[in-house]
């Protein structure tokens, strides 16, 4: 569950390190995001030398999150961080790799492009 002020870490190449949230994408009385969910997110802590500066506002898709996620199987997918990739206004990611594993939902949401560029699909 993410939710405003919380910090996240960036799971691409596109130059930054840490974001937080500042909403969630969806209806106006929404609180929470889950995994798939796109936030509008500020970035505060980024690489030097990169297109991404401190404090740009950015798009994001959450792909790892702390608290579990139940699939209809009964399943439970569970990760020690939480993680997003920058995307743009179409929704492609702007880093050219994705680090750690991503869930499977995310391609049912079509981030097929987020898909393959990760290392394991969970």
């Amino acid at each position: 569950m993410i939710q405003s002020q919380t910090y996240l870490n960036i799971a691409d190449n596109s130059g930054a390190r840490k974001i937080m949230c500042i909403r969630v994408l969806g209806a106006s009385n929404r609180k929470c995001a889950h995994i798939g969910d796109v936030i509008i997110a500020i970035i505060k802590e980024a690489v030097p030398n990169m297109p991404l500066e401190k404090s740009e506002v950015v798009r994001a898709v959450v792909i790892r999150t702390c608290k579990e996620l139940e699939r209809e199987n009964g399943m439970m997918i569970r990760s020690d961080d939480n993680a997003a990739v920058i995307i743009d206004q179409e929704g492609n990611p702007k880093g050219t790799r994705v680090f750690g594993p991503v869930a499977q939902e995310l391609r049912q949401l079509n981030f097929t492009k987020i898909v393959s560029l990760a290392p394991e699909v969970l």
